[in-house]
């Protein structure tokens, strides 16, 4: 009885391991958004805030009417009068992707891109993360709809990002505070995504899912 539970546990393995396969293998519909093609379409956009300092900057930051970090979640709008957050002159947000992960490409084509709208043009600082602690500067983009490479600062497709962090430029553009001052980011994407890190379990916790599954069976066989 107990090599027939060790090879229901086995099975079961077995089946997690198909699982895990095809989905990760599931096809992706790519899209265009803003004249960037998204090889994972509408799932390559951060999607969760983690903060928002409108006054990082040491100023009192936009009029409340643009301080909605919210619509800087998900696909673009391109709209310059809604659907986008104003960061405040050098003040910062940061987004997550929990749905995919930011990664290199391994070339020199653009990873990630940040979608700026608003009638002045803006520099915006960005930071990228793998843990939300440990932070690695990728330079800054230059206002509007702008794309960056990750791995021209060392990082590859072996990498993978969940967190970005922008920062206004508070040398560029409007300053001071009030109106929409600051850049206002409508989205951000990663062009070059990959799985979310915790998705897949790796092989060693489907090996003690397994065992678990083997100690339930002895336990009710042997009435413990």
């Amino acid at each position: 009885m107990v090599s027939g539970s060790l090879k229901c546990a086995a099975a079961l393995a077995r089946i997690g391991l198909v699982t895990l396969g095809v989905t990760s293998g599931l096809s992706v519909q790519a899209a265009v958004f803003g004249g960037v093609e998204f090889p994972g379409g509408a799932s390559s956009f951060a999607d969760s805030l983690v903060s928002y300092d409108p006054t990082y900057g040491g100023t009192a930051g936009p009029d409340a009417a643009y301080q909605t970090p919210l619509n800087a979640l998900g696909a673009p709008t391109g709209s310059s009068d809604t659907g986008f957050v104003t960061l405040g002159q050098g003040g910062r947000i940061v987004l997550k992707f929990t749905d995919n992960s930011l990664t290199g490409s391994g070339s020199s084509a653009l990873d990630l891109w940040v979608f700026e709208v608003g009638p002045d043009v803006e520099d915006t600082f960005v930071d990228i993360s793998k843990d939300g602690l440990n932070w690695f500067a990728v330079g800054k983009v230059f206002g509007a709809t702008a794309g960056i490479d990750i791995d021209a600062y060392g990082f590859n497709a072996l990498d993978k990002f969940s967190y970005i962090r922008l920062t206004d430029d508070p040398a560029e553009g409007q300053t001071g505070a009030g109106g929409s001052v600051g850049a206002d980011i409508d989205a951000v994407g990663a062009i070059s995504s990959a799985p979310p890190v915790t998705t897949v379990p790796e092989p060693g916790s489907l090996a003690l899912a397994a065992l678990a599954l083997l100690g339930i069976g002895l336990s009710r066989r042997y009435g413990a």
